[in-house]
């Protein structure tokens, strides 16, 4: 039984890896854009307010990202701290596979 919850912790911590890579993806190609929309109204238009306007959104968009990213990570640990849930869960991952 204790093999069995281990892999289930070992599956689930990959779960998350894997989830979070791909939640932040998004997040983190939007930073970069605006990054370049900021460069480019900065430099190439010459519109320096709005360039440093723009240059806030990245660290705005990176804090939404990863609140998210903590939210759905501390779902799972209240998931799996409580025993009962967890066994239940356990043996319903088993029962459906």
């Amino acid at each position: 039984m204790a093999s069995t919850q281990r892999l289930t912790e070992r599956e689930t911590s990959d779960e998350m890896e894997k989830k979070g890579s791909q939640a932040m993806g998004p997040a983190f190609m939007a930073a970069a854009a605006s990054v370049g929309l900021s460069w480019y109204y900065f430099f190439a238009r010459g519109d320096k307010e709005r360039g440093l306007f723009v240059g806030l959104w990245p660290p705005t968009i990176l804090a939404f990202a990863s609140y998210f990213n903590q939210r759905k990570m501390r779902r799972q640990i209240d998931m799996l701290a409580k025993p009962a849930s967890s066994i239940k869960n356990t043996l319903e991952s088993m029962m459906s596979k």
